[in-house]
């Protein structure tokens, strides 16, 4: 079974591509991300009220989703790596970009366990649902002092603040460097992210060096 997983990840880490299981994590989460960001903003915008609980608690269950998400899309790298591209490249770009994949992994962690952390800590806290179906009952705040409970609010509430506004910095500046790879280096890094529409049978190295359909060479060549 592993064999045969690596084999079939082959076929597209060789050029350059993560598998279609990858680039599904990739939209998915970037999708989630942002309605997250989108949502936590609007929701700032209630009044306090049942309205305002309500949509704590969506936006609540959809970070913990986010959560497995993150967590099965790293299971995922670690079974089948990404491919090597021209983001691997030796030298600071490369570090960079890895270092803001890992940046991007503990956001995903840090989020919903401070979103988690406040929504038990206001009483009576109540279970979320994880997909809107499966039950996740509140950290076992409700033994605490009420001053301690609202230290906990406190704390948890700059965490989440300051990883909304350190994520909120890094997902524009994450498509910017994708765009430059495309559009100035023109190299092969946010191609190998897309699914494949087109003719699968592209050169390692990107777009560019793909040879054009025979029907498309101004010589008529052959070979």
């Amino acid at each position: 079974m592993t064999s045969r997983l690596g084999a079939w990840a082959q076929r597209y880490r060789s050029r350059g591509r993560y598998t279609p299981v990858g680039v599904a994590f990739h939209w998915i989460m970037a999708a989630v991300v942002i309605f997250q960001l989108g949502t936590g903003w609007w929701i700032q915008r209630y009044l306090v009220g049942g309205e305002k609980l309500a949509a704590y608690a969506l936006h609540s269950q959809i970070g913990l989703t986010l959560l497995v998400l993150g967590v099965l899309r790293l299971l995922w790298r670690l079974i089948v790596p990404g491919p090597i591209n021209d983001a691997d490249k030796p030298g600071l770009p490369s570090n960079i970009a890895h270092l803001t994949h890992g940046v991007f992994y503990a956001l995903f962690t840090i989020l919903p366990l401070s979103g988690w952390a406040m929504w038990s800590a206001i009483q009576p806290a109540r279970p979320l649902y994880l997909a809107g179906l499966i039950p996740v009952p509140p950290m076992p705040f409700y033994d605490l002092s009420r001053a301690w409970q609202f230290r906990v609010l406190d704390w948890s509430m700059d965490v989440h603040v300051a990883a909304v506004i350190l994520l909120t910095l890094l997902v524009p500046a994450h498509a910017l460097a994708a765009l430059k790879h495309h559009f100035i280096d023109r190299d092969d890094v946010l191609e190998g992210m897309f699914p494949e529409l087109t003719d699968h049978r592209q050169h390692p190295l990107g777009s560019r060096h793909t040879p054009p359909p025979l029907a498309d060479r101004p010589d008529g060549a052959t070979g």
